[in-house]
């Protein structure tokens, strides 16, 4: 049965730069910030698009809506329309990697790499626990609660003892947002599971995962990178679930060296690896 979806709604986005075009995804509960760092590196030779989704930041909370993935990647596809951008490298993370998944099995043609950070071709038993511990947090305890125990899931132990104050704004900014909208991507991503197209993909696909992600279990990219065909992965010893933030500096770098390996017009090359850094 297809999923329900609505109208695709105007994002706010924060576009920077010029050349080809880089997307980059936020994940459940995120927004554009989360690519602080990375965005005017980045934009120092391309041209950088990274929206708040639907329900998330600044972008408009559809009261009609029912917050599918068909529902996101229509938005997303009227961004890039607009734009008149593509073919797209494709940057997604956590519930963004998941949304760039499901657009690089649905309407490929329209990017020339994709790089995941956090994701999973499936939703398992251990991440939805993870997001029910969420909810019942929220429900039971409120949303200072819940924000701190957010932020203890996501980040790695070791970086959250050296980052205390950085930790603290993230989890204090999920106080005061608007929920409504990630609860129900939440509910929506429970069904998540795009294994029986994955091994149709021949864009350039890059994966990056944290081996302290407590959201995403690390097995996660072994198993993308043995069903996509010539993909690549790099693993983040003492990282957890956002390594954008985490790891800000080499993210940037892998970023940039893979766009530059995967011009938009060249062909798919390589063989499946893996690499740690």
């Amino acid at each position: 049965m297809p999923e329900p979806t609505g109208s695709p709604i105007p994002l706010y986005v924060r576009e920077e730069g010029s050349g080809e075009t880089v997307l980059l995804l936020h994940g459940l509960g995120g927004d554009h910030t989360v690519w602080d760092y990375q965005i005017p590196l980045l934009a120092k030779s391309y041209h950088v698009l990274a929206p708040d989704l639907r329900g998330h930041g600044r972008s408009a909370l559809p009261e009609e809506a029912r917050y599918t993935f068909s529902e996101f990647e229509d938005d997303v596809r009227k961004l890039l329309d607009e734009r008149r951008a593509g073919p797209v490298h494709l940057v997604g993370i956590s519930g963004g990697g998941l949304l760039a998944l499901r657009l690089l099995v649905d309407d490929p043609s329209r990017f020339c790499s994709v790089a995941v950070f956090g994701a999973m071709g499936h939703m398992d038993n251990h991440t939805r626990a993870v997001g029910q511990n969420w909810a019942d947090t929220l429900r039971d305890e409120g949303p200072a609660a819940y924000a701190r125990r957010l932020a203890m899931d996501i980040f790695a132990p070791d970086w959250l003892e050296d980052h205390m104050d950085l930790a603290e704004r993230i989890a204090k900014s999920q106080e005061e947002k608007n929920l409504r909208g990630v609860v129900q991507w939440a509910l929506a991503m429970k069904d998540f599971d795009v294994r029986p197209k994955l091994g149709n993909i021949r864009t350039p696909t890059l994966i990056l995962q944290g081996l302290d992600d407590n959201v995403v279990d690390p097995s996660h990219a072994r198993l993308l990178r043995q069903a996509i065909p010539g993909s690549e992965v790099r693993l983040f010893p003492n990282t957890g679930h956002l390594i954008p933030i985490e790891r800000p500096e080499e993210t940037a770098q892998i970023l940039l060296d893979w766009f530059a390996r995967h011009p938009a017009g060249t062909l798919p090359t390589g063989t499946a690896s893996d690499k740690s850094v």
